[in-house]
């Protein structure tokens, strides 16, 4: 019924309902992005400080990068961990698991890349409520694909219960993390401090939400429709749009720094979280410049 509403709702009748209604934000689902900004700077005062901790190498770039890189002697490694975030309540209301190990992989790869380094390893942790082997191995099927397809060896990970701790769908209930491993040659590193006026954008399309965001998508599409609805302006059902997985970058942006003779790449974001804004991960001069555009 939900379907067939929504598809023969006149666009003027819907758009009357739509008028006077307040614009939702992250803010209005508990998320402040203004006090994730500032608990943020404050992590990165604190942890700068065990920067000299290292017995060996240096830090070259830690926190607030793509990827955070160790000068080891000749090398460069990069390192980056994330997680689905709640993207996993989809996968749980939709009974289907297989797609968010591909997200795992890819929001860490993705970034390992924006550094120029190529990745080589992951490492994964599963937290679930309850002892599941059909969500594990399902989650696992995703972990070991996006591995195959963005060529890392997966060397390890944590799996543990939490029934005091995880929350979401009975039995089905899980948290998923993971942590990237690159290797770049020190003068293939990329920072953007190259980036010229003049330089070429280009733009790669997402696959769909990828893995951000969805404490707001999930609040505001689902206040609409339920889980198996198709709006008519969606060409499968609003769960199975929700589950597209992240798409890999890995093997374009690695052909390109393969061919670097014919292509000079002065900087590569991941556009995620917080959108444009991933381009203050640049240096200073750089992010105001692309502020003109």
């Amino acid at each position: 019924m939900n379907k067939k509403k929504e598809r023969m709702m006149p666009e003027k009748e819907k758009n009357q309902k739509q008028k006077g209604k307040k614009k939702k934000t992250y803010a209005d689902f508990g998320v402040d992005i203004k006090k994730i900004v500032r608990t943020q700077s404050q992590i990165g005062t604190m942890i700068s400080n065990t920067h000299s901790f290292m017995s060996k190498g240096k830090v070259l770039s830690g926190f607030g990068g793509y990827a955070g890189i160790l000068d080891i002697g000749g090398m460069l490694l990069a390192l980056h961990a994330d997680g689905v975030g709640s993207k996993v309540l989809v996968a749980q209301m939709m009974n289907r698991f297989d797609t968010v190990g591909l997200d795992c992989v890819a929001m860490n790869v993705n970034d390992i890349v924006c550094v120029g380094a190529r990745p080589q390893a992951f490492l994964d942790y599963i937290a679930l409520k309850f002892q599941n082997e059909v969500v594990l191995k399902e989650i696992m099927r995703g972990l070991v694909r996006a591995a195959s397809e963005s060529g890392v060896a997966i060397i390890g990970g944590e799996t543990a219960i939490l029934p005091d701790i995880i929350s979401g769908y009975d039995d089905r209930a899980f948290d998923l993390a993971g942590m990237a491993i690159g290797i770049v040659n020190p003068s293939e590193y990329i920072s953007g401090k190259d980036i010229n006026v003049g330089d070429v954008i280009l733009g790669v399309e997402s696959s769909g939400l990828h893995s951000n965001g969805y404490s707001l998508a999930r609040n505001v599409l689902l206040s609409k429709y339920s889980i198996e609805d198709i709006p008519r302006y969606m060409p499968s059902s609003v769960g199975e749009e929700l589950l597209i997985p992240t798409r890999l970058y890995v093997k374009p942006v690695v052909e390109i720094l393969n061919n670097i003779d014919d292509i000079l790449v002065h900087g590569l974001a991941h556009i995620t979280g917080g959108s444009f804004t991933k381009l203050s991960r640049f240096p200073r001069q750089i992010t105001h410049c692309q502020r003109h555009f």
